[in-house]
């Protein structure tokens, strides 16, 4: 416990040391029309406090932020089910998993941002748009995940449970998928940031709404202020959300021995 404190310390002094140098920096003349840190380009640390703060008062950020929200759990929701309803197919399906392969491969291969466009055409530039592009981001990572925990299922419980009589149904919620939990919940970190990347991303390029907006907005205006202030809105919004995942996979795997790693560090 107390090794995460004086992580959680250390952690703190960096991030006001980093606020600090980049604020002090930004006000120390070179000479007459340079600083040490270029405010035109990286602002301040007090000007992006105090754009944040007035994006506050004027409710502008909160309305963003939940409909950047709302898109990036939208696409984890639904890249994360597909991905675990392909993965089981084709992990119980030898002969299907080989036939689609090398499309699985070639598809997952491709940049999603090729794509971006054809989802601006097919859903318009609304959240739906958004949502697909986040889509294409989390199927892949939780399919591969739970493809895997399938295919590394212990063999003896499975034919045990085949002996017993058991299912298709009861297979899949017994045996099956405790095998492929632990693979399914490693990839959440992963998909959580995939889809607020998604969301983001799509933003940037073409919308109205969201955090993605206020950022490329910002760039259009030459605002490196806002451009600056959006991004620290949406970190606080990342390490939130990532911490919010953290302990729902700790609900789900307290069956699950502890690291050594974890009790080296508790």
């Amino acid at each position: 416990m107390r090794r995460r404190y004086l992580i959680l310390a250390i952690q703190l002094v960096i991030l006001v040391g980093v606020v600090l140098i980049w604020e002090l920096g930004s006000r120390q003349p070179t000479d007459e029309e340079h600083f040490l840190v270029d405010p035109f380009i990286w602002s301040r640390p007090s000007r992006i406090f105090a754009r944040v703060l007035e994006w506050l008062q004027d409710g502008i950020i909160l309305n963003n932020v939940f409909i950047t929200l709302y898109e990036a759990l939208m696409s984890f929701v639904l890249g994360t089910a597909a991905g675990i309803a392909a993965g089981f197919i084709l992990g119980r399906s030898d002969f299907w998993a080989r036939v689609l392969n090398p499309y699985i491969q070639v598809v997952n291969a491709l940049p999603r941002l090729v794509f971006t466009p054809i989802f601006f055409l097919i859903f318009g530039l609304d959240a739906n748009s958004k949502i697909a592009l986040g889509f294409s981001l989390v199927f892949f990572i939780v399919f591969f995940n739970a493809f895997q925990g399938v295919r590394e299922v212990d063999r003896n419980v499975f034919n045990n449970a085949r002996m017993l009589g058991a299912g298709e149904r009861q297979m899949a919620w017994h045996v099956l998928l405790p095998s492929a939990l632990s693979w399914i919940l490693t990839s959440l970190h992963t998909s959580v940031g995939f889809a607020m990347v998604g969301a983001v991303v799509g933003e940037y390029l073409g919308s109205s709404r969201g955090l993605g907006h206020i950022i490329a907005q910002s760039e259009g205006n030459l605002d490196a202020t806002g451009v600056w202030a959006g991004l620290a809105v949406l970190s606080v919004v990342v390490v939130m959300v990532e911490l919010l995942v953290t302990q729902l996979e700790r609900r789900l795997v307290r069956w699950k021995p502890q690291p050594a790693g974890d009790l080296l560090a508790a």
